[in-house]
């Protein structure tokens, strides 16, 4: 097997972890752990992983110019990016979740011309119009319940500030990435958002049954910290190296018919025509305002 194929392999693997993570945390929420105390897990999680990895590669040390900019890429990558997805998912469904996080390109493209000056064509413009309004038409005319996503609604506006604070994230890491390595990025990234998340997260997580969680529960808590968190990210890393980010972005497309089978599946959630019409929209917009120019930078990490 030659590496091209390996890459393509873990590239799919990350995108195939994103799209089942959708049904799993969902599944946890709020009856084993609350959506602020389990991000409070998964940053701690992730940054105790990302440290020991970082024993196996050489230290850097950050410029002290730098870490104004680390922290803020902590804040919006690993602290508002989360809470948002968690919350909105804990009010909302498992497909509505996978299907809104595609605006990521959308958004980051918006915020691109805004901080970065970058030109919008007319293209692009009827692009942004057709993934907002496809977003729109499940925060305005979907289901407002249903079971175990009490409020649909406003899950699926966290879900836009979930998109959009992760877009402010590309942005702010894309100087980083080129001085310093993955590895010490994303654990000084974590330790901050341990701290950050402390004073949110800290009673709900305090509030979890640990001694008595069912092997069920933990093997989902352990995929979401260990999978979702850690394992993509390496996979996505492995397959940059013989893969463009512009063919990694595209796996990104592949999330919402993942996360919507494994729901199904799992009996989590259900297809309705509205929802097919607004993914078919926010997928030509996407497709509409980024084919011109490669927005790769939405594989190497993604905002769940």
């Amino acid at each position: 097997m030659n590496l091209r194929v390996l890459a393509l392999l873990a590239a799919f693997a990350a995108s195939a972890i994103y799209g089942v993570n959708h049904t799993i945390a969902k599944g946890l929420m709020p009856e084993v752990i609350q959506p602020y105390g389990f991000i409070m897990l998964r940053v701690t999680g992730a940054a105790v992983l990302f440290w020991i990895i970082s024993l196996f590669f050489p230290s850097e040390k950050i410029a002290s110019k730098d870490w104004l900019r680390v922290i803020g890429c902590a804040f919006f990558g690993m602290v508002l990016n989360m809470l948002m997805f968690f919350k909105g998912l804990s009010l909302s469904t498992p497909i509505n979740s996978s299907v809104v996080i595609t605006l990521a390109p959308v958004l980051l493209l918006i915020l691109s011309a805004i901080f970065l000056k970058e030109r919008i064509t007319w293209l692009k413009s009827v692009g942004i119009g057709l993934g907002l309004v496809g977003a729109l038409l499940l925060i305005l005319f979907g289901l407002k319940t249903q079971p175990n996503a009490p409020n649909i609604p406003l899950g699926n506006v966290l879900f836009i500030v979930n998109a959009a604070s992760y877009s402010i994230y590309l942005i702010m890491v894309k100087p980083l990435v080129s001085k310093y390595s993955s590895i010490t990025l994303m654990k000084f990234f974590f330790l901050f958002a341990v701290f950050m998340n402390l004073p949110i997260g800290y009673t709900e997580f305090m509030d979890v049954a640990w001694t008595s969680l069912s092997f069920e529960s933990i093997w989902k808590l352990a995929f979401v910290v260990v999978g979702t968190t850690v394992l993509t990210y390496l996979f996505n890393i492995y397959a940059l190296k013989q893969l463009s980010p512009s063919t990694i972005g595209a796996f990104i497309y592949l999330q919402p018919l993942l996360a919507a089978f494994f729901a199904i599946l799992m009996g989590a959630d259900t297809l309705t025509p509205l929802r097919v019409l607004a993914a078919l929209l926010i997928f030509t917009g996407v497709f509409l305002s980024t084919r011109k120019k490669k927005q790769g930078v939405i594989a190497s990490e993604k905002s769940n």
